[in-house]
């Protein structure tokens, strides 16, 4: 059964079988039962006991095959050992959908992992989908739906409102419902994947985007076991015009084999994460508190595309605070337009109009003046988002009444505008200016944060598709890792530019060849062992005659006998050395959640230290190649700052974008690709790949792989 048919069964279903339900509403298999008669659940509770014929005040069964109907959905609550059987009983009812709540599967080990691929099996057979094992369960306040046994749910159940939850762990996931309920946010729906033996948190986000009641969707993931499914799904939240405000946790190095490639020790898999997701409008959430910020803010349902921000302030310091948390997120304060602020000076002699917009402490004695002010920074200034500091004040029964209705007017006003205040309020007070369409509050810097948020979502929502990647003929990979000259002419292949070279196998033919492309050349050793020639020195610059040539080739050949004895030496390769242009990095790097992703960074000796690198999913366009490109802190080295000349960036953007192709059509077998440096050469000049290191998984290792995959 495809996952998007079970979803309103998950989400809403008409009736629920609980198998293993219990009388005590305290137990694992009667707090579901409880919960759903708390809230008035409208469906039928179907339980299963084999014990006792009525539970909770509801007339159960003795088995499943005893039901008096097929339910929509079922809950399984029984001990692990039992759960592939009451599986199969299930589906073979024609149950389409289940949640199991029994633990004891594959986080317990070989005996465990049996157990879950039994249950799977089981529910693949009949077409049915699984939530969990060891699942937390799934909830719609809407609904009065409640298959869960979490008893966060005793302090408070949540509001029924338009933000769904999403999360890979069961009490982790409850956490932040219990911390949404306190802040008042209404929740559509929560999802609990726990073991993720079939629904993964992706098919769980895609229910969301198809979820009609959800309007945002909050995440918490602690690992990715489908990239191309947590892709797609994310990308069908954006063009849904749904945000995703995701908290990922656990960050690691790529380690192991990976160690070799320069691009996998830069990137690492959180940078990579983050590269993926952030490329389909996705905001990570640094913490549960910036998460459930966001979301709040989020069902605003306001996403401005080119977000400004304008403040209005009675306090300089707050001014200050809120600027520097702008600057920080990248958020743009342009000042207000000279006029006004002339007018707003002349209201108010010792105001500070620029913006942040001070109206000082004067306004407590014409409580005008703040609607006057927070008008003006709306109206003139045009801002897209609007952060109003009103701390305390708001809260003084002198001021309270009449300082909330000049807010509101200018709200009502200009209803497409982010508004947020930060205020200190009773929680009556607060709802209030919530009910009046503000989001609120306590710390400045925290609405500053969230009101960043909905730029990036407005930009991602207003982002059209860009150039296609382009057609690049689909190249053969060798049996193992190439050499560098055999790196080159597999790229070459692709349509990648090199620095003109000749391999040498002797000192003769290694004159020859410099003599035939012109001094000064480099020379390198030429070795499939060995990847990184610099360390162990293996490559020479600056190479001006023939006597040079000649006695360099036994230089190099004794230096790489010596630094890896039993190395293959295939001579040495003899390049033109090319000057005038910046040195640059373009690589690749397999992850083994996404895939193939690119890398792009200044090149040379220093860039694993300075790690200012740009990584993009592959493939993708020659515009894509070219925003990556400009994206770099050191992009003004290669655009012409301080007089330079600028390079050839349309040349550096053609072959990173074809990279990209390369990578994604060579499949499995390619571990990673560094082009370091790569010679971006002045204007109209071209780039040059000067060096060339291609990994690749040996092809016997890749057929088992593919055959364990299978």
């Amino acid at each position: 059964m495809p996952a998007h048919s079970v979803f309103p069964r998950l989400l809403r279903p008409a009736s629920v079988a609980v198998v293993g339900a219990s009388d005590d509403p305290l137990r694992i298999g009667g707090r579901p039962i409880s919960y759903m008669l708390q809230q008035g659940y409208k469906g039928r509770i179907l339980p299963v006991n084999p014990t006792r014929s009525v539970v909770q005040g509801i007339a159960a069964s003795s088995s499943v095959a005893d039901m008096p109907e097929t339910p929509d959905l079922a809950i399984v609550a029984v001990a692990a050992r039992l759960v592939p059987e009451t599986v199969e009983q299930l589906a073979s009812r024609g149950t389409k959908a289940a949640i199991i709540f029994s633990a004891g599967f594959s986080e317990m080990g070989p005996e465990g992992q049996r157990l879950e691929r039994d249950t799977l099996a089981c529910a693949r057979r009949h077409g049915m989908r699984l939530l969990g094992p060891n699942s937390l369960g799934a909830m719609n306040p809407r609904i009065g739906f409640y298959g869960t046994f979490t008893s966060v749910v005793e302090a408070g159940f949540p509001q029924p409102g338009r933000v769904g939850i999403v999360s890979q762990s069961g009490a982790y996931g409850c956490h932040i419902l219990g911390l949404a309920r306190r802040r008042g946010m209404g929740i559509s729906t929560a999802l609990m994947s726990g073991n993720e033996s079939d629904l993964g948190v992706h098919d769980l986000i895609q229910a969301l985007v198809d979820d009609e009641d959800t309007d945002v969707i909050a995440v918490y993931s602690e690992g990715i076991r489908d990239g191309q499914g947590l892709v797609a799904a994310l990308e069908a939240a954006r063009r849904a015009r749904k945000p995703v405000v995701m908290m990922k946790v656990g960050t690691s190095a790529v380690g192991g084999a990976a160690a070799q490639s320069h691009t996998a020790s830069i990137a690492g898999n959180d940078r990579v994460f983050d590269a993926v997701v952030s490329d389909l409008g996705v905001v990570r959430a640094r913490s549960t508190e910036h998460m459930l910020d966001v979301a709040r803010l989020a069902a605003r349902r306001i996403y401005p595309v080119n977000n400004t921000l304008g403040v209005i302030t009675v306090s300089g310091g707050a001014g200050v605070i809120i600027s520097d948390a702008a600057d920080a997120a990248g958020l743009p304060m342009p000042e207000m337009p000279a006029a006004a602020q002339k007018r707003l000076k002349e209201l108010i002699p010792f105001a500070a109009p620029r913006n942040p917009v001070d109206c000082t402490a004067q306004f407590m004695n014409d409580l005008s003046i703040a609607g006057r002010f927070t008008e003006a920074v709306v109206e003139e200034g045009g801002y897209q988002s609007v952060l109003g500091f009103f701390t305390y004040t708001v809260d003084a029964e002198s001021i309270a009444d009449d300082l909330r209705a000049q807010l509101k007017a200018v709200r009502d006003r200009y209803p497409d505008r982010v508004f947020a205040l930060s205020i200190l309020a009773s929680d009556e007070r607060g709802r209030q200016y919530e009910d009046d369409g503000f989001t609120v509050f306590e710390d400045p810097a925290r609405a500053v944060a969230a009101i960043a948020a909905m730029g990036q979502f407005g930009e991602a929502f207003a982002r059209r598709p860009g150039q296609p990647a382009p057609a690049v003929p689909r190249v053969e990979l060798l049996a193992e890792t190439p050499n560098e000259a055999e790196s080159k002419r597999l790229l070459a292949e692709a349509g990648i530019a090199v620095a003109p070279e000749r391999a040498c196998e002797s000192a003769d033919a290694a004159v020859a060849a410099a003599e035939a492309l012109g001094f000064p050349v480099v020379m390198k050793i030429l070795s499939p062992d060995i990847l990184h020639k610099s360390e162990i020195g293996g490559v020479l610059l600056g190479v001006n005659d023939a006597a040079s040539v000649r006695a360099g080739f036994d230089t190099l050949v004794q230096r790489a006998g010596s630094a890896v004895p039993g190395a293959r030496i295939e001579g040495v390769l003899v390049a033109r050395q090319l000057s005038g242009g910046v040195e640059c990095i373009l690589g690749i790097q397999r992850d083994p959640v996404f895939g193939p992703v690119a890398m792009f960074g200044l090149g040379g000796i220093f860039v694993e230290v300075m790690k200012d690198v740009v990584l993009r999913p592959c493939p993708f366009g020659e515009d894509v190649a070219e925003e990556m490109i400009r994206a770099i802190k050191g992009a003004p080295l290669l655009l012409g700052a301080r007089g330079r000349p600028p390079m050839d960036v349309k040349a550096l953007a053609a072959m990173l974008s074809r990279l990209s192709v390369f990578a994604h059509q060579a499949g499995d077998r390619l571990l990673s690709v560094d082009l370091n440096p790569v010679i971006a050469m002045p204007g109209e000049q071209g780039a040059f790949a000067a060096d060339a290191v291609i990994e690749l998984a040996p092809a016997r290792a890749a057929a088992q792989i593919e055959e364990v995959n299978e």
